[in-house]
């Protein structure tokens, strides 16, 4: 049985309109790479000017030899094109071009311009720029160009820009694509076609909208959807913009808000097709214009998007009324409309949609055509208007980048006329010379370089000017100067090149202009292009070729694009990024790093992920001796009380942190340990339910996952950490609080599996009952270690090598690692294209080289070292390449910078394998690569490592580069991951050995360290290695070096007392005058031998320093920053401290032999006030004494309390937060661009003689102070007259005080301390 014939029709019908679709949708589903121009006619082909006949452009077919074999112009100039008419609307895809046969003729660089109309030309853009292609260099070999970008077009012009400098401009060319063809919608700004739903209400999970436009209107809505229950879709252009908002819902409490809002591409009014498509799945949005995607992920929490009745495109739904809210129906044409599948054109031309809101729906596009031209910094455009005319009327629009330029100029009978752009405001001058230079001077409208189209409107008569823009009556500026105005013949648009005796203080614009008036009159440029009126210099006719710089946006996180005509820049202030286009980060990437810069303990902000998505955040570093510590604080008080919660309605504890979850997941992927301490303190409220119940409790970590195990725990087992070590307070349950008892009891421990932290909710269930209680306590997230830091490889070969895939750095790329050789070249990295590549290597011993190609051809950037780089020593490289530039920076020292070229390619495009090393085993490297970063990603070269011949992971020696933090004899010590310093054998503590130990001592404390033998070898074999270092056996002296600090206010006192077996002693004491005396017993003299050191009083709560060292006779003493004074014991005496027993500090109580001048002047009560770095030969007795663990010959008596306030303040102070860019002060939020206010009101000038008084008093200060030392020393040694250094003491004290920036700040630290 045959169908009907009409179901046979439909069903045609309904294959037709699907092949329609997919032709429309996917022109490319086919290879489109037809030829497009030999099969056309001679009469498609028309050009500016032709040499002969025998030139014409239809002759200009690629490989044909026909006529003179191609086409030439007349003239070869910049004005010559040659013009081919498609027959109807084609893919475009490629473009080659052949010169003339058999002659001298081609041409070497030309533009492509394409049209629906053969008016209102758009020339061919790629990577941002009026693209110039490369052409021909004989006339027999063809340059095809693939186009990156395909265009639809009927009407394509060659522009000629270079040709043969041996001949004249000679051209054959072939366009290659495809058919097209699309169902077209005219809207004419008020009808709206309605796409009504099957269903009154849709519940719509995912969305796919596509569709074409064109338009010279820059407001109107394009489509718009809308549901009862708040949820909208509306895609609409704003100020030549397309702004798409989106709402899946919100709630009447407002703690759910749906409403997101985005915005793409800029210039749409230029009457050309854009290309958009909506593809939405739940909240995931890819929103597509002309080939540039954003992806994005609506707010709020809902996926659906429900819908009332309808969809409608072209505006708002009709409802007879006026629209509300100011927005304009779209005016324009659409094509190939397709919603969700339905092709929405092809349902209109089949009327299956409601059209009824239009007069007359039309499937056609209407061209309005307004004949733009186009202006570069060398044009100008000048027309004829009314002679001696006593009235100027000139109106025009104008769009532009640039915040100044000429718009119009014109010299009057007697005078000039300009109307000029300044600081983005359009300015008229008038200057009559006859009437004593009469002037008038107005100014109208802001920001008008804003790329938009702006109206100007100009009137002038006697004694009356008129300026408006935008048509706004608002902005009209009016004057009433009294002027007599006679015009002249001519007006000069967009330039002036002329000189006359007025000349305008701008002589050009760069932008666009269109719908030029003079005298009230249309100017009628189509004349002007035909040569039958007026005069242009370089510009282009019925076209505006304006390019948005800053759409899309190369600024990169956060950065503010600007832009002129001719490029852009990004301001980053505030960003916490840098470079050209904000790229590189500001800041380390972790704690890890910070140290290893030789900081030290402080909040800072760290960017984990560098150049990626992750935006920097603050933290606080512990640097401790053997690992760093990251924190992250939260915002929950400790023992927050929780009441009035069961099992069916839980209080749920919300936890925000200092950095968000993406943050502090950074920091835990690369950490090698991180734990988190809970607290549950509960009476009567049971939190587990162990053994076998239900919890009552449980924690959420990164996942949203729930858990149910506590702090002590670990996952899978549901206990707290007394079930762990089997300790509860009740045997039967597994958490203290399970027993359910009235007592307070306790359960809490670390959290310590980091795929489960940070906690971000706890829900608490069992605080109902009468009598039950809970508080909760959260510790801040901490972890350590920085794996990314340290991944490290050793390359063993020169062929041995790491591949990755392919690096993926399009527009913009960075690279960073460490490197150490002793090899004197090597490849580093290697990722190679076609053409493209990028490399780098250590050319030299002391030169890195980054290259690279993105299409422009090879480009090389060289840094020199001044000391050699394979000196087996860790050397920091970045490299960053952006539109705008290329960088190499080799250990944050040495630079190179590179601008790109202004006209070019940008985009690198890679295809093979990204090669650590070198592939090809030619210049092979040679040593160690780590912590190698690209675009933010670091490459795990460990893991690629222990499966590749001739490399092995990690790399050892990391302290021959950061030995050098290790301070103060601290001794570096091999890591893995890194380095720690040995602090053992120092007075000092801290991860560099700078941290000083000290303490305060009260009267009646003492220090006591035993040096015998005996008791030194036991103690050597404990595990004290932190606190102690055992003197050598022997324990008679020849030599000993004694180093101290202290501060006190009293005096007669003992510092320091070495005893022995024997009479012989060494003490260092406080005289009742407050002067420091050393005194020696090493037998052989009748009394001891006594230095006094200085004749100051240093018992004045000033911190001083005291080196003492010994060899055998000969002494050196050194106070504070003075220089060294040497002294020698007398003949008589002997050189060997004999059978060493003890150290004292602030007071002795010994057995044996005591000096009595001691015991009777200095002993009693006692040392009191602090001191610290106190050393002895490699025993560090106060540091002993403060990390005791009562394992060591160290005791002490009285109370001591560690303080560093007997520490000396630094002689260099530390670099300033002004200087210093990694310190911020513990308060200060990011992002942050403060500028720096004087309070209370003090200038600059109070400033600068606040400062000039100081200089003076310095001055002063230190001529004080040599004058001193040179009245009170004498042949290298001090007096000892204790009146006079009673005397001067005060003012050598001021003299040390003013020359040390920090003194003050450290003493009044010091008596914080002293009271705690």
């Amino acid at each position: 049985m045959e169908p009907p014939a009409g179901t046979g029709l439909k069903l045609l019908l309904w294959i037709l309109s699907h092949i329609s679709i997919s032709q429309a949708a996917s022109p490319s589903s086919q290879k489109c790479d037809e030829a497009l121009v030999t099969p056309l006619p001679h009469n498609a082909f028309t050009s500016s000017s032709v040499f002969t006949s025998g030139y014409a452009p239809g002759y200009a077919k690629l490989n044909k030899r026909g006529g003179a074999g191609g086409w030439s112009p007349l003239d070869s100039d910049h004005y010559q094109w040659l013009q081919v008419d498609l027959g109807s609307r084609k893919q475009v895809t490629a473009i080659a071009t052949q010169g003339r046969y058999s002659s001298s003729d081609w041409t070497t660089r030309y533009r492509l311009l394409y049209s629906d109309t053969g008016r209102n030309w758009k020339p061919y853009h790629q990577d941002g720029n009026i693209w110039a292609f490369a052409g021909n260099s004989n006339t027999e070999s063809v340059v095809r160009h693939d186009l990156q970008n395909p265009t639809v077009a009927r009407y394509l012009r060659i522009i000629p820009l270079d040709w043969s400098e041996e001949g004249r401009i000679g051209l054959r060319f072939e366009i290659y694509g495809c058919p097209y063809w699309a169902d077209v919608i005219n809207f004419d700004g008020k009808g709206v076609i309605s796409y009504r739903f099957k269903m009154k209400k849709m519940k719509i999970l995912k969305d796919v909208i596509a569709l074409k436009f064109k338009t010279s209107e820059s407001e109107g809505v394009i489509l718009h959807g809308e549901g009862q229950q708040g949820d909208y879709i509306t895609l609409e252009l704003r100020r030549g913009r397309l702004l798409l908002q989106i709402n899946l819902g919100s709630n009447q409490y407002g703690s759910i808000l749906g409403h997101t809002s985005v915005t793409s591409g800029s210039l749409l009014d230029d009457h050309h097709w854009h290309s958009v498509v909506i593809e939405r799945y739940r909240r995931n949005v890819n929103f597509t214009l002309d080939q540039h995607t954003q992806h994005f992920r609506t707010n709020g929490e809902f996926d659906h998007l429900d819908l009332d009745y309808e969809l409608t495109f072209g505006g708002m739904p009709y409802s007879g009324k006026p629209v509300s809210g100011g927005r304009r129906n779209f005016k324009g044409c659409m094509e190939s409309i397709n919603y969700n599948g339905e092709n929405i054109t092809d349902l209109a031309r089949r009327k299956k949609l409601d059209t009824s809101s239009f007069r007359n729906l039309t499937f056609s596009c209407v061209d309005t055509h307004t004949f733009p031209v186009f202006f570069n910094d060398t044009s100008f455009l000048q027309l004829p208007g009314r002679r001696d005319h006593n009235m100027v009327s000139v109106g025009f629009q104008f769009r532009t980048w640039n915040p100044s330029g000429l718009l119009l100029f014109s010299s009057l009978a007697d005078g000039m006329l300009e109307l000029a752009l300044n600081d983005g405001k359009v300015t008229a001058h008038i200057n009559v010379t006859q009437q004593k230079n009469m002037r008038v001077d107005i100014a109208s409208g802001s920001g008008l370089n804003d790329g938009e189209w702006h109206d100007v409107r100009f009137l002038a008569k006697e004694n009356f000017a008129m300026l408006t823009i935008d048509g706004d009556e608002a902005s009209a500026v009016r004057t009433n100067s009294p002027v007599q105005i006679t015009t002249g013949s001519t007006y000069h648009f967009g330039g002036c090149l002329l000189r006359t005796r007025a000349s305008p203080i701008q002589r050009s614009f760069q932008g666009c202009m269109q719908l030029i008036q003079v005298d009230d009159q249309l100017a009628d440029l189509t004349a002007v292009e035909q040569g039958r009126m007026g005069a242009f210099e370089n510009v282009s006719l019925d076209m505006c070729a304006i390019i948005d710089r800053c759409m899309p946006n190369h600024c990169e996180h956060g950065g503010r694009c600007s832009q002129t005509w001719d490029g852009f820049t990004c301001t980053c202030d505030g960003t916490g990024y840098t470079g050209a286009t904000c790229h590189t980060s500001v800041y380390e990437q972790s704690c890890e790093a910070y140290k290893h810069l030789g900081r030290s303990s402080d909040s800072y902000w760290i960017d984990p992920d560098g150049s990626g998505p992750l935006g920097p955040f603050k933290v606080i570093c512990n640097m401790t001796e053997d690992k760093v510590w990251t924190t992250v604080v939260n915002n929950l008080p400790a023992q927050t009380a929780v009441t009035g919660s069961s099992r069916e309605r839980r209080t749920v504890l919300q936890l925000n942190y200092s950095a968000s979850m993406e943050q502090v997941t950074a920091i835990t992927n690369s950490a090698e340990h991180c734990e988190q301490h809970v607290a549950y303190a509960c009476r009567m409220s049971r939190l587990l339910n162990t053994p076998d119940g239900t919890p009552y409790t449980w924690w959420v970590g990164r996942g949203n996952e729930k858990h149910f195990y506590w702090g002590g725990s670990v996952p899978g087992i549901q206990k707290c950490a007394c079930g762990i070590e089997r300790n509860c307070t009740d045997s039967k349950y597994y958490c203290n609080c399970d027993a359910d008892q009235k007592q307070w009891r306790d359960d809490s421990g670390l959290l310590v599996y980091k795929d489960h932290l940070p906690v971000s909710q706890v829900a608490v269930g069992d605080t109902n009952r009468p009598g039950s209680e809970a508080k909760l306590t959260v510790g801040p997230f901490r972890c350590y270690g920085d794996r990314s830091y340290w991944n490290a490889a050793s390359f063993n070969t020169p062929s041995s090598y790491l591949h990755f895939s392919t690096f993926q750095g399009e527009t913009s790329a960075d690279i960073s690692f460490y490197f150490k050789t002793s090899a004197p070249y090597g490849v580093f990295l290697e990722n190679l294209g076609n053409t493209d590549f990028i490399r780098l290597e250590l050319k030299s011993p002391t030169v890195v080289s980054f290259s690279f190609d993105v299409g422009n051809g090879p480009v090389e950037l060289n840094v020199h070292s001044p000391i050699p780089l394979n000196d087996d020593q860790w050397h920091r490289v970045s490299a960053e390449r952006n539109t705008k530039e290329a960088i190499l920076q080799l250990d944050q020292k040495y630079k190179e910078v590179r601008p790109a070229p202004t006209q070019g390619h940008t985009r690198l495009e890679l295809y093979s394998q990204l090669y650590v090393g070198s592939a090809g085993g030619q210049r092979g490297f040679l040593g160690c690569i780590r912590s190698l970063k690209m675009n933010g990603v670091t490459l795990d070269l460990e893991e690629r490592a222990i499966v590749t011949p001739g490399v092995k992971p990690g790399c050892s020696g990391h302290c021959t580069s950061f030995g050098m933090y290790c301070r103060n004899g601290g001794k570096c010590v091999e890591k893995y991951n890194g380095y720690s310093c040995d602090c053992s054998t120092t007075a000092y503590d801290g991860p560099f050995c700078s941290k000083d130990v000290g303490g305060f001592f009260e009267a009646g404390t003492l220090v006591k360290y035993n040096l015998v033998p005996e008791v030194v070898a036991a103690a050597s074999s404990l595990d004290e290695k932190s606190v102690i270092h055992n003197l050598p056996v022997e324990t008679n002296l020849t030599r000993e070096d004694l180093t101290f600090s202290f501060s006190t206010s009293t005096s007669p006192s003992l510092l320091v007392y070495v005893s022995t077996k024997t009479q012989d002693y060494m003490a260092v004491v406080l005289r009742h005058n407050g002067t420091l005396q050393l005194r020696y017993n090493l037998g052989g003299l009748r009394e001891p031998f006594s230095v006094d050191i200085d004749q100051r009083n240093l018992a004045n709560g000033q911190p001083h320093t005291v080196n003492i060292s010994r060899v055998e006779r000969d002494i050196e003493v050194q106070l504070d920053h003075y220089p060294p004074v040497s002294y020698t014991l007398p003949e008589a005496s002997d050189t060997q401290f004999t059978l060493v027993k003890s150290l004292f500090l602030g007071k002795v109580f010994e057995t044996g032999y005591i000096d009595p001048v001691i015991i009777e002047k200095y002993n009693t009560p006692g040392f009191v006030g602090c001191l610290s770095r106190v050393q002895f030969n490699s025993i560090a007795p106060l540091k002993a004494a403060l990390r005791s663990r009562g394992s060591v010959p160290v005791s002490h008596q009285g109370k001591l309390v560690e303080s560093n306030c007997g520490a000396s303040p630094l002689t260099i102070p530390p670099m300033s937060a002004a200087t210093d860019p990694w310190h911020l002060d513990a308060g200060a939020d990011f992002p942050f661009n403060e500028e720096r206010v004087i309070p209370d009101g003090v200038n600059r000038n109070s400033a600068i003689i606040g400062g000039i008084i100081a200089v003076v008093i310095f001055t002063i200060l230190c001529t004080l102070v040599f004058l001193i030392r040179y009245m009170f020393r004498h042949k290298g040694t001090y007096h000892t007259n204790e009146a006079k250094g009673g005397e001067s003491s005060e003012s050598a004290d001021a003299a040390i005080i003013g020359t040390e920036a920090n003194f003050t700040e450290t003493i009044d630290e010091s008596k914080k301390e002293w009271f705690i």
